[in-house]
């Protein structure tokens, strides 16, 4: 006899309440309900036989709609009923609860993954379900024009691809429908897609301390094909550092994290994204950055599963297959592989995933920002602070000295350090401040900052 599992279910006695279990197996892979059997595996056998026999199975179609194959079987000399449920290609239902089979438990199916299993059971995506009251008007000439540039450039599509109409495009691309634009249609191109979809934007959180010290946010909005750039703008004006070296006399200023990984981590998280789902969310921290979005991993696939070669099974196919089309995402599941080569070539810890709260979290590390607050890395990948050198000195002490700073006065810091030649009226702005307030504390700031040439078209110089 097998072990209760993904599908055998052992009952003692029949109950109607089993009728949940009759709804998660006919939605999931189906299954096998034994009554006359305890859950220790015992056989108990059941009574009256031939009455069951005839009630249990017109409960199941008269209150689920699921016609089971009902068998008498004896085990230990003892009668059993067996209760056969096929997979159902239409969403059943007990009571108006939909359940799932998962492992060997019963799940009920609530919310947004709801509204995805039922599209899922009745062959759609929602993704091509037309946009309600939507029209061609609400979709920007620019985002399409936009997207064709990427595409024409990767060479995924024909230069003669430029003189199509906005319909055309979307009509090659499978995002109109009835002359109607899709659902990915809006999100993908759509001048505001925020009316319609709320929860399409991106937020951008910078915490201190903790998770209750919020220091300022950002929402990003707009379509969804050119998100990742304003994104990336608002990361490096504001919150990210672009640490200054020399190449020969070539002065170089990269992003803190690898650019290019940065934007195959974004470029994920937005494309398989449960687009009905919430907001995609990225907090930043001092030491690190989470950014997660709502939808899990495709029932078969782990976290060691994107490591790894595997093929691509994006949950929003057409929309996966437009950032593609621009060159923003690879087709063949190699996007993971090229966001942990651009660490390693960085000499950079690789960012970490994990499955939590219903969908993936991308943990990316901010070592540069650390050690340029002066932790350094030691040889064996530890941290270590302070030096020998008198230029180690100098930056361990002007470190202690950054690290007695308040909030504000560091967030000023970040500022000129991100753009040297800001404005204090930009800083005011930016902190949600008076200019006079600002003037006051770089006047504090000043063994750590200082004004070269003008107040106006001068620039700013960290000590």
């Amino acid at each position: 006899m097998d072990l209760e599992g993904q599908n055998i279910e052992y009952k003692r006695i029949w109950k109607d309440e089993y009728l949940k279990w009759v709804s998660g197996f006919a939605n999931a892979n189906g299954g096998k309900i034994y009554i006359g059997i305890d859950d220790d595996m015992s056989v108990v056998g059941v009574s009256k036989l031939h009455e069951q026999m005839e009630d249990i199975p017109n409960k199941i179609i008269n209150l689920t709609g699921v016609f089971p194959e009902t068998n008498h079987v004896v085990m230990d000399g003892k009668d059993v009923i067996e209760i056969i449920i096929e997979p159902c290609g239409m969403p059943i239902s007990y009571r108006g609860v939909y359940y799932y089979r998962s492992g060997a438990t019963k799940q009920e199916i609530r919310g947004s993954a709801l509204h995805q299993f039922l599209l899922k059971r009745m062959g759609l995506n929602w993704e091509d379900i037309p946009c309600d009251g939507a029209t061609l008007d609400d979709i920007d000439d620019n985002a399409i024009g936009y997207f064709l540039d990427h595409a024409i450039e990767e060479g995924r599509m024909e230069p003669e691809s430029r003189k199509s109409s906005k319909e055309e495009v979307l009509s090659n691309l499978g995002l109109i429908s009835g002359g109607v634009p899709t659902n990915g249609a809006v999100l993908l191109f759509g001048k505001y897609p925020q009316r319609q979809f709320v929860t399409s934007s991106f937020k951008i959180g910078r915490f201190g301390s903790d998770d209750a010290d919020l220091l300022n946010q950002d929402q990003i909005e707009g379509n969804l094909i050119q998100m990742t750039d304003r994104i990336i703008q608002v990361l490096s004006s504001k919150h990210l550092i672009r640490p200054i070296h020399y190449e020969g006399l070539q002065r170089k200023e990269p992003l803190e994290i690898p650019e290019e990984a940065l934007r195959e981590i974004i470029f994920n998280s937005i494309v398989h994204k449960l687009q009905f789902g919430t907001w995609n969310q990225m907090s930043i921290y001092d030491d690190h950055i989470r950014l997660w979005n709502e939808g899990v991993l495709p029932e078969d696939y782990t976290v060691e599963t994107l490591m790894s070669k595997h093929t691509s099974k994006p949950r929003n196919p057409k929309m996966a297959q437009v950032f593609y089309r621009a060159g923003f995402i690879e087709a063949w599941g190699r996007g993971y592989e090229k966001i942990m080569s651009a660490f390693d070539n960085a000499n950079l810890k690789r960012p970490e995933f994990i499955v939590e709260q219903g969908g993936v979290t991308a943990i990316i590390p901010r070592e540069i920002f650390m050690m340029v607050r002066g932790v350094q890395k030691s040889e064996d990948g530890g941290a270590k602070t302070g030096a020998k050198t008198g230029a180690e000195t100098g930056a361990k002490n002007g470190a202690k000295n950054i690290s007695n700073l308040t909030v504000r006065q560091k967030s000023i810091i970040s500022i000129i350090n991100t753009n040297p030649t800001v404005s204090l009226d930009e800083i005011a702005e930016e902190l949600g401040i008076g200019t006079t307030t600002v003037d006051r504390e770089i006047k504090k700031l000043k063994h750590i900052i200082r004004r070269v040439g003008a107040r106006n078209g001068g620039h700013w110089e960290i000590i």
